[in-house]
């Protein structure tokens, strides 16, 4: 019997942490043949990272047959999971998501705000192709999304393409939970957080430690101003007044959007003494892939937790595991609502707490929006759907109503400017605009 996981996005710095992840875990998930793939432009990178994996699974001892290619179609015959890790431009594109919106005087996040709107553009049409493969070549196989903006990409592939079998993960809820288990002194897998929210804007309602609430006592830690963010976030503390007020526990996103001036003058002064956040990234990516290519390294390294996205791949690698088991445990995923959360649309994807089964994940309900922030999330989550209208329409106006309705931008005329330069930037990887 083959068990058989195809990476697309396999050049990528953090594939591996997935190859690691599925090395730990071989006893439970046993997985027969891996195959990294990628496009002509990550040749190289694939190449590298093809022969470290190698390299790390000759090191394990673990009977995994490891190749690699360019050929998508060829790859996806007879999966069972497909991960994938795009990035649609490269860093260059991520580079001009940051840089741009900086120029206009918004935030640059390659995630959040206009870049994180154009990285949605340019990635949605390829997945949605991909996903037409998965359905035609292996049907039955899960596609598990951590490409970004991992909600929204989720939503469209959920909505808009023949294949169901999606889900969505992200390292922020995993970060959450290894941060709080921090500040309590305690083991991560004694920490169970309600989440209440869509990626990258979900909000933690309790905190449980071994089933005992300790809400309180996390939220009045944080208003000490302890550090709370993954890698690649400058953590700028909370009010005492923000967290009494709102009582819940915030993601390291949320700063984008209830402290934006002074993210806005943090970002400025980093651009101006190193550059945007994906030059940095950049540098760094040059120094991992030396460390990748020394055929002496038969191990992940730790450099690579520097790079910010890092534990990705193994809330990936634990997701299919449980799937694979059917463990029926309790993971934190992005997935159709279906009533989980009342005051949203039942096919809304939203980030919630799940039953992994092996027909997929069941929703938790976790019940109403705090008042405090629902008026935040309905206007949330409507801007994913005006940004996913726009991703398959190509209409100009759709792309600028994207804009405007985002609580990061909200400004009719430096939207437009904003919008034309960034479509100029960008037209080799936007052909539904192009006419």
């Amino acid at each position: 019997m083959t068990l058989k996981l195809v990476i697309v996005g396999g050049g990528s710095s953090y594939t591996p942490e997935i190859i690691e992840g599925i090395i730990r875990r071989h006893d439970t998930f046993p997985v027969t043949d891996i195959v990294l793939v990628d496009v002509e432009a990550g040749k190289e990178k694939l190449e590298i990272i093809g022969n470290l994996s190698l390299r790390m699974i000759k090191k394990a001892k673990k009977p995994i047959h490891l190749t690699w290619t360019l050929n998508r179609k060829k790859a996806l015959q007879q999966a069972d999971f497909v991960s994938t890790q795009i990035r649609v431009g490269g860093l260059e594109a991520r580079s001009k998501d940051e840089r741009i919106p900086l120029s206009h005087g918004f935030i640059g996040q390659e995630t959040n705000g206009a870049g994180g709107i154009f990285k949605a553009f340019r990635t949605i049409p390829v997945l949605l192709e991909l996903a037409k493969d998965v359905h035609t070549i292996c049907p039955n196989a899960w596609i598990i999304n951590f490409t970004n903006p991992a909600g929204i990409v989720t939503e469209a592939l959920l909505k808009h393409s023949p294949h169901k079998k999606v889900i969505g993960v992200c390292n922020i809820p995993y970060n959450m939970r290894h941060s709080t288990a921090e500040i309590l002194n305690v083991s991560p897998a004694d920490v169970k957080i309600e989440f209440v929210g869509m990626n990258h804007f979900v909000f933690g309602k309790k905190v449980y430690v071994n089933g005992v609430d300790r809400t309180a006592e996390v939220l009045e830690k944080l208003k000490g101003g302890l550090d709370y963010s993954p890698a690649n976030i400058v953590n700028l503390g909370w009010s005492k007044t923000f967290i009494e007020s709102t009582g819940l526990l915030p993601n390291p996103y949320h700063q984008y959007y209830f402290q934006t001036r002074d993210v806005l003058e943090k970002d400025i002064k980093a651009y101006e003494e190193n550059g945007t956040r994906a030059e940095v990234v950049q540098q760094l990516e040059v120094s991992l892939f030396k460390l990748y290519n020394n055929p002496e390294l038969q191990d992940k390294p730790k450099e690579l937790e520097e790079r910010g996205g890092a534990f990705y791949s193994d809330v990936a690698c634990s997701l299919m595991d449980s799937i694979y088991n059917n463990k029926e445990d309790v993971q934190t995923v992005n997935t159709v609502n279906n009533g989980a959360i009342p005051d949203l649309p039942d096919d809304a994807v939203i980030e919630v707490n799940c039953v992994i089964t092996n027909h997929g994940p069941k929703p938790l309900a976790v019940g109403p929006i705090p008042a405090v922030v629902k008026g935040l999330m309905y206007q949330m989550k409507a801007f994913e759907e005006l940004v996913i209208r726009a991703s398959l329409t190509g209409n100009y106006n759709d792309a600028y109503t994207a804009l405007i309705m985002n609580p990061l931008i909200a400004d009719e005329k430096r939207s437009k400017l904003m919008l034309d330069e960034l479509l100029e930037a960008h037209i080799a990887y936007l052909p539904q605009f192009n006419s």
